[in-house]
């Protein structure tokens, strides 16, 4: 069996006594897409956050090809987020100050990669995400569903070892969230990065290889793809 590339094992997280997440083991494989799903306040979006390295666990931790993410300091979770972590959001968290290209580039630019090296690879995903003509433009400038395709290509352009999508597709009507769906497990397949995508689609989550979901915290069932 493939050694997994981000491992959770007996994470808990409490909010004000109540557990939203209790006790949960989890493995992800390296070009995996699982998606999590369960109803509002299951904990979801709490997993996707303690496993991106957003939150500490209360207890537990957190492992990336076999190291502690728990036991680095904030800083270096930091980095962690942007060099080996891509993220894509609801709401896509684009800076509307920037263009397309801009946005796109965005992590590597953190990342001190030099400004035409990072313009220049995210041009290339852009132009993969079928995004040409619109290097230059602002969010505002463009449609919901050309925005998420920047926010892939930000997630993307850093050749990140997993990607973290929450409700990727709830700001976006169905067609074209099953497009921008399309789009990001097409980009990510080609890098080999894991997807975890929490959704409260089921049409979404029926893309995904595996499908776990949460109740009150706990893993409550696992269903694989036919």
């Amino acid at each position: 069996m493939t050694a997994p590339v981000l491992t959770g094992r007996g994470l808990t997280k409490q909010y004000g006594g109540v557990h939203a997440l209790d006790g949960v083991d989890i493995n992800i494989a390296a070009g995996e897409v699982l998606a999590v799903v369960g109803p509002s306040g299951s904990g979801k979006t709490s997993l996707l956050q303690v496993l991106s390295g957003i939150l500490r666990p209360d207890s537990g931790d957190v492992f990336l090809d076999g190291q502690s993410v728990g036991t680095l300091s904030e800083a270096a979770r930091s980095e962690l987020r942007r060099t080996a972590f891509g993220f894509v959001f609801q709401s896509n968290m684009l800076v509307a100050e920037l263009t397309a290209e801009e946005n796109a580039a965005l992590p590597l630019l953190l990342a001190g990669v030099p400004r035409p090296n990072a313009v220049s690879t995210a041009r290339v995903w852009l132009h993969k995400l079928g995004l040409d003509g619109l290097a230059g433009r602002r969010p505002g400038e463009m449609s919901g569903g050309q925005a998420q395709r920047v926010a892939i290509a930000r997630a993307l352009a850093h050749r990140p070892r997993v990607i973290f999508a929450d409700e990727p597709t709830g700001a976006l009507d169905t067609r074209t969230g099953q497009e921008m769906m399309s789009a990001l497990l097409t980009s990510a397949e080609e890098s080999n990065a894991a997807v975890v995508v929490v959704t409260h689609d089921a049409a979404i989550a029926a893309r995904a290889k595996r499908r776990v979901e949460l109740s009150d915290g706990r893993i409550a069932q696992e269903v694989y793809a036919a």
